[in-house]
């Protein structure tokens, strides 16, 4: 790229121009796409980003994808740096912009809504428009899942704002995307995609995205989010690069995209709170630890997580020595003996008033409406305090984290309990006395991804085998694009509580109702592998049951090696057949798993119906094909892609070829259950 403001590769051009209405001009397929410019509220006017960009510079980063950088001055004098990044064979690319001055500027609200638009663009010229979702709580499965919503003419008639995070347009000629990088739970907006009656999309600032008088100096630029865009022949096409972007380009963080098998203790913590000992931090024990390490190894877990209670208190995260005389090290010799990996749970927001970090944080204190947040026991732990990560506590947190790394060799982190709209205090970093407390509240809400980012991204600049996961088994946490460019998510636990299906207490013996070996919990974890048509599964880590019988931990394999490889329960109670299943399956799911992992799901039948089945295939032909029943007789299914010759299967299945290399599948069920085909093992 040079002054001409035009860069290629080998599927897309991207050309900068100084226009207002012709910002970015992005060409895939023949067609070209027009973006206008950004507009930003400084200092009480609206100012259009439109600049004359000067030579670009570039550098690779360490996913192979090019980032350019390109500056010029807006009317107002203001610098604006446009930042792209973009991978050699892939058509997405990843934009924001830079705001900086040599002189004080504010950016300000004149109005209670925030003025700043990041592009907008005509879809006139594409008559099919469909909102893609997926921060939808879905109380059925309580879990976020993902939806396709078609944009119909009568909402554009009537100016609607789309939440997004996706919207593509398309004709017969074409589609193309656009996505912000930023999470929300729908129905509550900080960014919406609003319709026009002429059929232009603008995406738009709700709140929470500046607040009054925020700062533009040379001391302090200002970066909005992320943004992307792309094109391609078609919907499915463009679907296809837009899923291997999100897997391959869209973080240099690559160890959260590897399909490790992760185990985590929490599921036997709350079994023996339920019915043994009342209590969730008895079973967190180096014996027992140590034990379910050897068993872990036989079923081929690859991450092993201690979930809450290894600790001895929140904020300094030491270990409990009461728990771990030797400070974790039999654990960890234990698991490098095979080669597993350590993960820990963490409550990023959480220290104990004793703590050290407590005691040099107490300006970082959550504050709501006036009162600091409240004083309790983290699950039966020492009573802790909520600090804030939108204030200099971020980088304390991180260096923690850093530090546990080098002492304790931990490379994975699960984050709990990380809510939404939990501070709006004047003395940290989203707004001041100034600002209402609306103001602060939602540029809380609005900065929490981008600060929880921050930290990982940190954390896997010092140690870059590290993966973060982000716990959303609840609602109105910060879900959307914007975390999956650090780390990935943790979808689902033990699933729907009683409450959500209004069961009286009496009923309940505990919190979660799909907790038994079986069917029922496999139908809620499966929902969300639709995502896998946008999103990799690999990045929604979903955690399975092992236990016997035969039966169910089929039902259970078949499922986790779909991409969500997750496992939880009682390893001790699992039968010796039991664990040598998992290992033997588990094993030649290895085989394959790469190629799993980079295969887009393709779908037959319903959640729960029969058949029910998922082709898993690359284009390779290794992979796998996952058929479900809860019926008894023959199902009968052909590939969608053409498949390696060699392949393995479960008892009851015949596999033939047609004559362009599908696979022809025979499997008979006795009983409900699952059968598996593996291709390439």
């Amino acid at each position: 790229m040079g002054n001409s403001g035009l860069f290629k590769n080998k599927m897309c051009a991207v050309q900068l121009n100084a226009a207002a209405t012709d910002f970015i001009s992005y060409s895939a397929n023949g067609n070209t796409y027009t973006l206008a410019a950004p507009v930003f509220e400084i200092d009480g006017v609206l100012v259009s980003g439109a600049a004359k960009f000067g030579t670009a510079t570039s550098s690779k980063l360490s996913n192979e994808v090019t980032e350019y950088r390109s500056t010029g001055a807006m009317a107002n004098g203001i610098k604006i740096t446009l930042v792209m990044q973009v991978a050699d064979d892939n058509p997405i690319v990843r934009f924001q912009y830079i705001l900086s001055s040599d002189t004080k500027h504010t950016l300000t609200r004149v109005t209670d809504i925030d003025r700043l638009d990041y592009l907008s663009y005509s879809v006139a010229n594409l008559p099919e428009v469909t909102e893609i979702r997926f921060s939808d709580f879905q109380e059925l499965v309580h879990s976020y899942v993902l939806f396709e919503e078609k944009v119909e003419d009568r909402q554009f008639d009537n100016s609607f704002k789309l939440n997004g995070p996706m919207l593509v347009s398309s004709d017969v000629n074409g589609a193309f995307i656009t996505a912000v990088e930023h999470g929300s739970q729908y129905p509550d907006p900080f960014i919406t995609f609003n319709l026009t009656p002429d059929r232009t999309v603008t995406i738009s600032a709700v709140k929470g995205n500046i607040y009054d008088g925020q700062v533009i100096s040379p001391e302090k630029p200002f970066s909005t989010i992320w943004l992307q865009c792309g094109a391609a022949k078609n919907v499915d096409e463009l679907a296809g690069h837009f899923r291997n972007f999100i897997l391959n380009y869209q973080t240099v963080n690559m160890e959260s995209r590897k399909p490790y098998i992760f185990y985590n203790t929490w599921a036997f913590q709350e079994r023996d709170q339920a019915w043994g000992s009342g209590k969730y931090l008895n079973a967190m024990t180096q014996d027992r630890i140590i034990a379910e390490i050897d068993v872990a190894h036989k079923m081929g877990i690859d991450v092993f997580v201690l979930d809450t209670g290894w600790y001895e208190k929140t904020g300094d995260w030491r270990v409990n020595l009461k728990r771990f005389p030797d400070n974790l090290k039999s654990v960890k010799a234990k698991l490098d003996g095979y080669g597993m990996k350590l993960g820990l749970w963490f409550g990023p927001l959480h220290a104990a008033m004793s703590s050290v970090m407590h005691a040099n944080h107490t300006d970082c204190i959550m504050s709501w409406e006036g009162k600091q947040s409240g004083i309790h026991p983290i699950w039966e732990t020492e009573e802790s305090q909520n600090l804030c990560l939108v204030s200099r506590y971020k980088d304390a947190f991180a260096d923690e984290l850093i530090k546990l790394v080098d002492e304790l060799g931990v490379t994975y982190f699960k984050w709990d309990a990380i809510g939404q709209y939990w501070c709006d205090d004047p003395g940290h970093d989203h707004g001041d006395a100034n600002c209402t407390v609306k103001e602060r509240a939602d540029s809380y809400a609005f900065q929490l991804g981008t600060a929880m980012q921050y930290v990982v991204n940190k954390l896997c600049k010092a140690c870059p085998q590290a993966i973060v996961d982000f716990d959303i088994t609840e609602g109105w946490r910060s879900v959307g694009l914007g975390f999956l460019a650090a780390g990935k998510y943790f979808l689902i636990n033990n699933g729907p509580y009683y409450g959500s299906f209004n069961i009286p207490e009496w009923v309940r013996n505990q919190s979660n109702v799909f907790i038994w070996p079986g069917p029922a919990r496999t139908w809620v974890c499966r929902y969300p592998l639709r995502m896998d048509k946008w999103i990799p599964s690999v990045l929604f880590l979903t955690h399975y049951l092992p236990d016997d019988p035969e039966n169910s931990q089929i039902l259970n394999i078949a499922s986790l090696i779909l991409g969500q490889n997750g496992i939880w329960g009682d390893l001790l109670g699992i039968s010796d057949e039991g664990v040598a299943r998992f290992g033997d399956y588990l094993a030649k799911y290895k085989q394959v798993r790469n190629d799993i992992t980079n295969a887009r799901v393709v779908t037959s039948g319903m959640v729960s119906g029969s058949p029910e089945i998922y082709e898993k295939l690359a284009d390779n032909g290794r992979g796998a094909v996952c058929v479900f029943a809860t019926a008894h007789g023959k199902f009968s299914y052909v590939t969608q892609h053409t498949t390696d010759k060699k392949w393995w299967a479960t008892e009851g299945v015949i596999v033939n070829y047609d004559v362009k290399g599908r696979a022809v599948i025979e499997a008979e069920f006795t009983t409900g259950g699952a059968k598996v085909i593996f291709f390439g093992v």
